[in-house]
């Protein structure tokens, strides 16, 4: 059996709902097939801490998360999906460091983003729960979290009440004008969006994309603070310290013995955390990326065991009190998936490949903050609207610039 359609989106997490969105109720396309074997927003985008930010090192990936967020406030007078701007608050105690933050800030403003630096006292005075140790912190303003589900949950239902129809099927080819299912069917299509999370990869190959993506596991806590040690209106908080983990002699000695010198060493930056859930909630949300492992997508997701202990043992060292939970370990939780991205970390977003193919894959740790630029972005590329200035830095034809391919290796990770 072969069905049309004007869109075809493989995948419905976050990437393809938000499109299906843009394209169904901004741009008036109702004949849209969102094609996945699993429930929407399942595979992913239900892992994910939620947060957004405007704070990144380059112009293109500011201009396009501040569309973005631009869009999420349209979208919070129209539903409810509780976004905030408890903002981002990056810690040091190295004055070096905060030196860096007061350069960062800087430079910063030239990109259109401006964060506010304090010292040791007003960053102590502000947020007491910190190490006396602190010597200073950077705030982004226009940052925050929201609930992504009820979001995703509210824009899939919009778009299938203009028409659009979630297929729970499997695609097994991608051909220019068609994809064909597990079951044997096909749907026909002028444009094919691909938007299949970790397994963007494997999807493009089916389209003959070769797509420049890795995979890193990430892992994420979450933790009963029924102490009521970290303030209900705490910000995003991470530690932008590298430090080693205070284990006992015993500890170290069995951890050896274990083969997990990965926690005995110098430890990396960035271990953070938030508050979940609203005032009454005891939850709290952390993560600390030290695995450091590139790997193919599989599930069910590999787990480490030791993975709530060293969190909040990291945490420890930004919020001292914690400590109260190192002999014994409140209630957790740890879920988490796959931050699939490009070597400089941006998405791809836009024509690909054979005309009619389009990509929004690459999404690293940023889908839920990047999901509706994104599909703003792309909706544009389709309908033949007016394109940004920013369209251009992802596209997938970037890399066959020699002077773009120079300038990755110095854009790091094109994280801050």
């Amino acid at each position: 059996m072969t069905r049309t359609a004007d869109v075809v989106i493989v995948g419905a997490g976050i990437a393809g709902v938000s499109a299906a969105y843009h394209l169904a109720v901004r741009h008036d396309i109702t004949s849209i097939a969102i094609v996945d074997p699993l429930p929407p927003l399942t595979l992913t985008s239900d892992k994910s801490t939620e947060c957004y930010r405007d704070w990144w090192p380059n112009k293109p990936m500011v201009d396009l998360m501040s569309r973005s967020i631009d869009i999420y406030e349209e979208l919070a007078q129209l539903t409810d999906f509780g976004l905030n701007r408890r903002g981002y608050l990056f810690v040091t105690a190295e004055e070096d460091r905060y030196r860096e933050f007061e350069t960062q800030a800087s430079w910063a403003g030239e990109l259109g983003v401006v964060p506010r630096v304090n010292g040791a006292a007003a960053t102590m005075k502000k947020y007491p729960f910190l190490t006396e140790a602190t010597a200073g912190s950077l705030f982004v303003e226009r940052a925050g979290w929201f609930r992504a589900q009820d979001l995703g949950q509210w824009m899939l239902d919009e778009a299938r009440s203009r028409g659009a129809d979630l297929i729970p099927n499997r695609v097994v080819g991608v051909q220019p004008g068609s994809v064909t299912l597990d079951d044997g069917s096909s749907i026909s299509a002028e444009s094919i969006v691909l938007a299949a999370g970790p397994l963007s990869k494997a999807v493009g190959s089916m389209a003959g994309v070769e797509l420049p993506l890795f995979s890193e596991l990430h892992l994420k806590v979450a933790f009963k603070d029924h102490l009521g040690i970290i303030p209900r209106d705490a910000p995003m908080t991470i530690w932008n310290d590298e430090q080693r983990i205070s284990w006992s002699d015993e500890e170290r000695e069995a951890l050896t013995e274990m083969g997990r010198q990965d926690l005995l060493g110098v430890m990396p930056i960035f271990c953070h955390f938030r508050p979940e859930g609203g005032d009454d909630s005891p939850w709290v949300v952390a993560l600390w990326e030290y695995h450091d492992q590139v790997m193919e997508p599989s599930w069910p997701l590999p787990v480490d065991p030791l993975y709530p202990e060293a969190v909040m043992r990291g945490l420890t060292t930004m919020v001292p009190g914690l400590g109260a939970y190192l002999d014994r370990l409140p209630e957790s939780v740890v879920d988490g998936g796959y931050y699939t991205k490009t070597a400089e970390n941006r998405p791809l977003i836009g024509p690909a490949g054979a005309e009619g193919i389009y990509l929004l894959a690459g999404y690293s740790g940023f889908g839920v903050m990047v999901s509706a630029g994104a599909a703003d972005l792309l909706a544009s590329h389709i309908t033949g609207s007016p394109i940004p200035d920013y369209a251009d830095a992802f596209l997938l034809s970037r890399y066959d610039d020699p002077e773009y391919l120079t300038s990755v290796s110095s854009l790091e990770d094109g994280q801050l």
